[in-house]
């Protein structure tokens, strides 16, 4: 669903300056494109039950967060959400702080993606070159997510990830997919944009997740063309 800032507040029976924080910190599962905010309400609501916060909300018309078909990279980025802060200083606690910002999967859903992610670093870095990171578990989560979500983290620093051209990486793209086929589809795909040289140097001016995603599904409409 799409509503405003100063209505979800409201929803939630917040100032507004405390739900923009919240939404900066990557604590509540909401994309937040200028004064209005992209959300799915059943994940806001089991949310809020977690964190025993009142979620009142007239029923509105649902306006798709999602207009690209579900198998899309650009459909997997906007469900995976856009960070612009993550700290850490070494490819462990930036990927534990990555995890810690996907708060729609309960806690025991990411310990074990940190592990599976961790096993996967030990195994081989995810470091592609250009500053650049793809973190993803080797096998899917068990029980698997519904949908592919690709996580966007912008790191406060570089980090030494053991990359193959030995460059310390910035950005991270988490991948989770519910199926291996699903999962090699959508690597391929980030493999084309980020080999894109005007989609690297757009990366580098940290973009938020609607302007990400806009920008993916322009890329992926030219593949498809192809």
């Amino acid at each position: 669903m799409k509503i405003t800032l100063k209505k979800i507040a409201s929803a939630f029976d917040l100032p507004v300056p405390t739900l923009e924080r919240w939404i900066r910190q990557g604590r509540i599962p909401v994309q937040r494109s200028g004064d209005e905010v992209l959300f799915s309400r059943p994940a806001l609501e089991k949310w809020a039950a977690a964190h025993n916060l009142s979620f009142h909300m007239e029923k509105t018309q649902p306006i798709p967060l999602l207009t690209a078909p579900p198998d899309t990279l650009s459909a997997a980025m906007a469900q995976g959400n856009v960070y612009s802060d993550v700290e850490g200083e070494s490819v462990d606690k930036v990927l534990k702080a990555a995890v810690d910002r996907m708060t729609w999967l309960s806690p025991d859903v990411r310990d074990e993606l940190f592990f599976r992610l961790m096993d996967r670093e030990r195994l081989a870095s995810t470091g592609i070159g250009g500053g650049i990171a793809i973190p993803h578990p080797r096998d899917p989560l068990s029980p698997p997510p519904e949908k592919a979500m690709v996580t966007t983290c912008f790191l406060v620093r570089p980090v030494a990830f053991g990359a193959i051209d030995d460059l310390p990486v910035n950005t991270l793209f988490l991948l989770i997919s519910p199926t291996v086929k699903l999962h090699l589809h959508l690597l391929s795909r980030l493999s084309y944009c980020i080999r894109n040289a005007a989609f690297a140097e757009f990366l580098k001016t940290r973009p938020d997740a609607a302007a990400l995603v806009a920008k993916v599904s322009a890329i992926e409409a030219q593949l498809d063309k192809a």
